[in-house]
């Protein structure tokens, strides 16, 4: 991923812009990435499907496939 220092964002502003329409662009401050800068058409897709999630109780599975998690889960922990 290509970087820019936050300092340098007056300076290069062209170079930031072209390069995130290519591929999101990390904004760095002290050394560190901070930020992200990327195309409305990237950010759109990214959160396109967000918010469509839901959250079920594991009382409210459907009995065969509560069996695959248990068994899923003592698989996991006997390999250790």
């Amino acid at each position: 991923m290509k970087q820019f220092a936050a300092g340098d964002l007056t300076r290069n502003t062209g170079d930031l812009f072209e390069a995130a329409t290519v591929a999101p662009v990390a904004i760095t401050k002290h050394r560190k990435p901070r930020f992200v800068v990327m195309s409305m058409e990237r950010f759109q897709a990214l959160t396109a499907g967000y918010g469509s999630q839901v959250a079920l109780d594991v009382a409210d599975m459907p009995e065969d496939l509560g069996s695959l998690l248990d068994q899923g889960i003592e698989e996991h922990f006997r390999d250790r």
